[in-house]
């Protein structure tokens, strides 16, 4: 854990029961006396049963019941609001131990369910069209703190015999902050002894954090990245995304092109377009010439949402289509993002937002 991860760690008493991976548990029954296959029973109780209390765990002694409760928590997710969009899906404001708030998203496709989860509560990095950012960043959440999201959206799933099928670490918050709590909660979610989620059916989202893309290219996973790029250049890059000041334009796509070599796999760039900023045809000209470089390159276009604290507005639907053909007849592959839960504030950041208006954290 480097220095700015730790800086932002929560104080809790106990360890969450979240914050341990199968071979965590196993180091735990054997320095507690208990057999080797109790590790299996509670990895169990926990992501196939998805109890939510130690007295559920009924094959394990009551002894051992009483000592993990000594020992751990549950997550508490004190459900705020829930909101269900007409196209289904389905946001959840989750209320902390501490007080502080967080989001997660439920989201309905063809393919499945994908669940969207925060890292942190607040962000530091300072994107100026993103809510999140909105109150800088209170703290880290633990790897159980974001697992404990999972489960929860699962459980709501379990009541129509759904499953989470896919993830993806784009809520509130810079996941590459918080780097060390994300890859233990991905070893957990990978597990096939716990939601069993196929590694190419999640993706991590970083703002370009630097030394962190070339740690995550090292991890040997088979998870995908995505690159929040959002411009075509350092000067309107550092404009829209201060972190681009800590790593520039020309690092950020170095360490993407070492990513690449060194894992075979494409890049998704993520490229929020905000009306008269940056969704020029000129933009999409230059945005070209740079991912000319990664021949698998795919640029997720979003339409930037609106946020009463910012000033941007929507591209024109007909110049999003125009911005797209530019890349494309450039062989970029680009898709635009479709829109969900519009109606229920579902883009991140925004419920935190309002409740933070109400005085709370």
């Amino acid at each position: 854990m480097n220095e700015i991860e730790s800086r932002w760690q929560p104080k809790n008493e106990k360890p969450y029961v979240y914050d341990f991976t199968l071979e965590d548990w196993q180091q735990w029954v054997k320095d507690n006396g208990e057999a080797g296959f109790r590790a299996g029973q509670i990895f169990d109780w926990l992501y196939v049963k998805r109890v939510s209390s130690f007295d559920a765990m009924t094959n394990l002694p009551k002894a051992l019941r009483d000592r993990l409760k000594e020992q751990f928590d549950f997550v508490t997710l004190t459900e705020v609001a829930h909101y269900r969009s007409k196209d289904g899906t389905v946001k959840f404001l989750f209320e902390l131990s501490d007080g502080n708030a967080i989001e997660t998203v439920i989201m309905k496709h063809s393919y499945g369910n994908s669940i969207c989860v925060t890292t942190q509560v607040g962000c530091r990095v300072g994107c100026t069209f993103c809510a999140s950012t909105l109150g800088g960043l209170k703290r880290n959440l633990t790897s159980g703190e974001i697992i404990a999201q999972v489960v929860k959206a699962q459980q709501l799933l379990d009541e129509t015999q759904e499953r989470v099928s896919s993830i993806v670490i784009m809520g509130i918050g810079e996941p590459f902050e918080n780097y060390d709590a994300v890859m233990k909660f991905l070893k957990v979610m990978i597990h096939p002894k716990g939601l069993n989620i196929g590694q190419r059916h999640i993706t991590v989202s970083t703002s370009g954090i630097v030394p962190n893309i070339y740690r995550f290219a090292d991890e040997d996973t088979q998870i995908n990245l995505a690159i929040s790029i959002h411009a075509p250049n350092d000067e309107l890059r550092s404009k829209l995304m201060p972190v681009n000041r800590r790593y520039p334009f020309a690092e950020l796509i170095e360490a993407c092109q070492y990513y690449v070599a060194k894992t075979g796999r494409r890049i998704t760039f993520e490229y929020a377009l905000m009306g008269g900023v940056n969704d020029q045809a000129e933009h999409a000209e230059e945005l070209a010439k740079v991912l000319k470089a990664f021949p698998m390159a795919h640029v997720n276009l979003i339409p930037v949402n609106f946020v009463s604290e910012r000033n941007y507005v929507r591209t024109p639907r007909n110049d999003i289509f125009t911005f797209q053909r530019i890349l494309e007849r450039n062989k970029i592959n680009a898709t635009i993002r479709r829109e969900q839960g519009s109606d229920i504030a579902a883009a991140c950041g925004q419920l935190r937002a309002k409740h933070m208006e109400s005085g709370a954290r």
